[in-house]
């Protein structure tokens, strides 16, 4: 599924594959660094679950969207991190592996936090 990561007049499409129940509770773990795909987790009403990397050996991009899909925070998450947790609430979250595959996007990331 291709979705449209949008932040003030910065537009980039990316391929995301959307995770299912099962899915939520695996994401990235024991992934391969340039066989990982970027996931999509959806969820029915705004939370702000943590989240982990554990099992995960290779650093990912975490982004968490609203309702309208505005980026409410964007964080480069290492492996082994036993708890992360975005300050806002969210309905969507992003896991992006930092590899080669994904270094446009990890770049358009990078420059929309300097905005």
């Amino acid at each position: 599924m291709k979705i449209l990561l949008k932040y003030k007049n910065k537009k980039f499409p990316l391929e995301v594959k959307k995770v299912n129940f099962f899915g939520k509770f695996i994401g990235l773990m024991f992934s391969r660094r340039e066989k990982a795909l970027a996931l999509l987790f959806d969820f029915e009403k705004p939370t702000n679950q943590a989240i982990h990397s554990l099992f995960v050996f290779f650093p990912f991009v975490a982004i968490w969207l609203d309702e309208n899909e505005k980026i409410v925070e964007i964080m480069k998450i290492p492996s082994w991190k036993f708890l992360i947790k975005p300050k806002k609430k969210f309905v969507r979250l992003i896991e992006i592996p930092v590899s080669k595959k994904y270094s446009e996007v990890i770049e358009f990331l990078d420059d929309v936090r300097k905005i």
